[in-house]
């Protein structure tokens, strides 16, 4: 026995000199002195001679599926790329939370903006109501049009904001464009159950330009003269720009944005169901300003620039390192193969082959292509040369969300957390196979009640009305409350087994019987 354990000693002390010895490279053979060393085997209960090669392959297997701690400890490597990911969690949140601060003050001025041009060019708009603004008569039609036309025109000294008109981009080198679409040809007469319809198309439109000859009156009677074809008319359209500027992005010391609002105002009447319904629609243009002066700052979008620039050589290294793991797995994952298919005349099944093949590793990979990108056109966003706040949002949040996601795969480090995501792993067949099923009879009850309850969901919408009885009206007039005292003196006949007995009865027994 003491024999024995003396041998396993000396195989142990071996096998940990053999580990920590240095290995040239992924794929490739190492020779040594020792070929044909023999080795301990537990089964026979002898020493028998292995193959130097075999050896050699065990152990660049072994190490390569190692954990970077057990890296460290084998062979005194430090977890260079470990330390990295840390690092990449660490700045990329930190990029995406100054973007989303910059990004929802441009949401936000956008959206209070919309809303203010509701209110100004949308006659009897309110906030406070769900239902689309809607006219049913013709000279309704008619008032609307000229509300928004007249607001527009008068809008220096009406509005507290500060905007400026954009000439020459309406008809004819106009300001604003009232437009009218209408069918080619209409006829419709519904007593004799006829019509005579010609589905082309035809556009017919004239300019508005405020403060430019000819004068006020002259123009207000060309657009009051443009007469609409109800009988064919498919919609109404009011569009025009306005420029603003964002001031309050020195709040978070950058260089303010111009705006321009592209806003169209829509008469739709292509249902011809007697109800026009109005929508104001605003698309929105960044740019840069020209010659941007800002008292008592330099040029604060330098510092995020160069943050930005960090955090892409950040991920670029990333990358680099996860791009040359894969590699060096692909190259052992053929070493592998060849081997079993020369020296034991044995395939390797697809299974053991896509082991070589860290997919965190490709996740983390395309975190990096992903965050590489949103950085550089954050970088023309804070230039002022594009305003892509929508594509530079998408790629930077779902890096984010992949580096984070990639944080999983160090908590299988640990032992307890590898037990988690070992079983996660083994289900995820059978939970995408769930999801499947659920996935079927979702989309049939989706596409049912589509066709079923889609066209009544205004109906389920509206409540009926609270009908109040004369008896619910009169115990309303009562203001008392329970805790005021004045219900204890009452002297009640309460239908219940109490009602043999003749006494006071409280509040509290009222309580209890009903």
């Amino acid at each position: 026995m003491a024999v024995v354990d003396k041998n396993n000693s000396i195989h142990d002390s071996s096998e940990k000199q053999r580990l920590l010895s240095p290995v040239t490279r992924y794929g490739s053979r190492d020779f040594g002195d020792d070929h044909g060393s023999p080795r301990w085997s537990p089964a026979a209960g002898t020493w028998v001679t292995v193959d130097k090669d075999e050896e050699e392959l065990r152990r660049k297997l072994k190490y390569f599926f190692m954990s970077p701690c057990d890296k460290f400890h084998a062979k005194g490597r430090k977890p260079i790329k470990l330390g990295l990911q840390i690092l990449k969690i660490i700045i990329v949140t930190v990029q995406l939370v100054f973007f989303g601060l910059s990004n929802q003050m441009v949401v936000t001025f956008k959206e209070e903006n919309t809303a203010s041009f509701k209110h100004l060019f949308l006659k009897d708009y309110d906030d406070d109501t769900d239902e689309m603004l809607a006219v049913y008569t013709q000279t309704d039609v008619y008032d609307r049009i000229y509300y928004a036309i007249e607001q527009y025109l008068a809008l220096p000294e009406t509005t507290v904001g500060r905007y400026a008109y954009v000439y020459g981009v309406g008809v004819n080198g106009s300001a604003l464009s009232l437009c009218q679409q209408y069918y080619k040809k209409g006829q419709i007469d519904p007593a004799n159950d006829t019509f005579n319809i010609d589905p082309h198309v035809i556009t017919d439109c004239i300019g508005v330009t405020p403060l430019a000859p000819p004068p006020g009156a002259m123009m207000e009677s060309d657009y009051k003269n443009f007469s609409l074809k109800f009988h064919k008319l498919i919609n109404v359209t009011i569009s025009f720009q306005l420029k603003a500027i964002n001031l309050q992005t020195i709040i978070n010391n950058e260089i303010p944005d111009c705006y321009t609002f592209v806003i169209t105002i829509v008469l739709d009447n292509k249902a011809h169901s007697g109800k026009v319904k109005i929508s104001l629609d605003n698309e929105v243009l960044i740019k840069e300003c020209r010659d941007p002066s800002v008292s008592g700052h330099g040029e604060p979008g330098y510092a995020r620039m160069g943050f930005d620039v960090v955090v892409a050589v950040v991920c670029t290294l990333s990358l680099l390192l996860c791009g040359r793991s894969i590699v060096r797995g692909i190259l052992l994952q053929q070493e592998f193969v060849q081997y079993f298919k020369d020296r034991l005349n044995r395939s390797v099944c697809w299974g053991d082959r896509l082991e070589f093949i860290n997919g965190w590793y490709i996740l983390l990979i395309i975190s990096d292509l992903l965050t590489i990108t949103g950085s550089f056109i954050k970088i023309r966003i804070e230039m002022k040369n594009i305003s892509s706040y929508d594509v530079c949002g998408i790629l930077l949040g779902t890096s984010t969300l992949l580096v984070w996601v990639g944080v999983i795969r160090y908590f299988s480090f640990f032992q307890k957390y590898n037990i988690l995501i070992v079983t996660l792993r083994a289900a995820f067949p059978n939970v995408i196979r769930f999801c499947c099923c659920v996935a079927v009879i979702y989309l049939g009850y989706c596409f049912c009640g589509w066709i079923v309850l889609g066209p009544y969901h205004v109906k389920h919408q509206t409540q009926e009305p609270l009908h109040i009885t004369d008896l619910h009206a009169f115990v309303a007039e009562c203001k008392d409350t329970p805790c005021s005292g004045k219900f204890r003196g009452l002297e009640t006949s309460p239908c219940s087994f109490f009602c043999c007995c003749d006494r006071t009865t409280t509040y509290e027994d009222v309580l209890l019987v009903n």
